[in-house]
């Protein structure tokens, strides 16, 4: 059996790498919602609406988890969802926790930015993580929904985007952070750019691989874990891609490799 992967549209590939590189050996299908991206400028009940109706089409597709690798997704609709199926249903989140817990005991007066889209933002879902974490009010938001356009289009680098990170950016003292939270999927295609902006001992963090590594243990849990061929169908709003558009799929995951070395 797959494991599925959603998202509005590119982002959750970065989650999918994560899984390929711990789970080489399931399959799995991945679902783009691309007629309806982007999710976080949209209104609340519109795309909880969108989520679950890529959910129940994934689901029947036979699936034996779902990882909603949206953070805007999950905000909204992750209740709904894990009240809906009966199979494990996991969530991103922004890295708060982590990004806070790294500043305690450094004799400093540094800062955490977390980035993240509209809807993620106003969402109380990570107001909660907020009041939960951040007591001592060291977490300052940024949200960034332009760099969701310019993953959906390829566009990851180049002057288009440093110029667009250059002018959101400008009214923080860049600094003050040593800890900078994508808190977006789709920003993950964006690390090397972004770190640019920040002095060489910044972390730049997402929730990606903590969500597949209990993903791992779920499925170890609960005798699910498999021995397959690594396969990976793609997904556009119900319709199985191929051609340049599952090549596009697999460029991302190579940017991602890169990324990473």
């Amino acid at each position: 059996m797959k494991i599925g992967f959603f998202d509005s549209g590119v982002g959750g590939i970065s989650v999918l790498y994560q899984a390929l590189k711990i789970m080489p050996n399931e399959d799995y299908l991945y679902y783009a919602d691309t007629e309806h991206v982007p999710y976080g400028v949209k209104n609340k009940e519109e795309v909880k609406s969108y989520v679950l109706e890529a959910a129940d089409f994934i689901v029947s597709q036979g699936v034996k988890a779902l990882v909603v690798a949206c953070n805007t997704a999950t905000s909204i609709a992750i209740d709904d969802l894990r009240a809906r199926y009966d199979l494990p249903v996991l969530g991103m989140e922004p890295a708060v926790k982590p990004a806070v817990c790294r500043l305690k005991g450094m004799a400093c007066n540094k800062r955490v930015l977390v980035t993240a889209t509209p809807m993620t933002i106003k969402e109380k879902k990570l107001q909660h993580l907020l009041h939960q974490w951040d007591q001592k009010h060291i977490v300052d938001l940024l949200p960034l929904p332009k760099l969701v356009t310019l993953a959906e289009a390829g566009v990851f680098t180049g002057e288009e985007v440093d110029n667009y990170l250059q002018e959101v950016l400008a009214p923080f003292h860049l600094k003050d952070y040593c800890t900078v939270v994508l808190g977006c999927t789709h920003f993950n295609f964006f690390k090397d750019g972004i770190s640019r902006f920040f002095d060489d001992d910044a972390v730049i963090i997402d929730g990606s691989l903590g969500t597949v590594c209990y993903l791992e243990r779920i499925l170890y849990e609960r005798g699910l874990k498999e021995k397959n061929d690594g396969q990976i169908e793609f997904y556009c709003s119900g319709q199985l891609v191929s051609g340049a558009k599952q090549q596009f799929y697999q460029s991302l995951l190579q940017r991602l490799e890169q990324l990473d070395n």
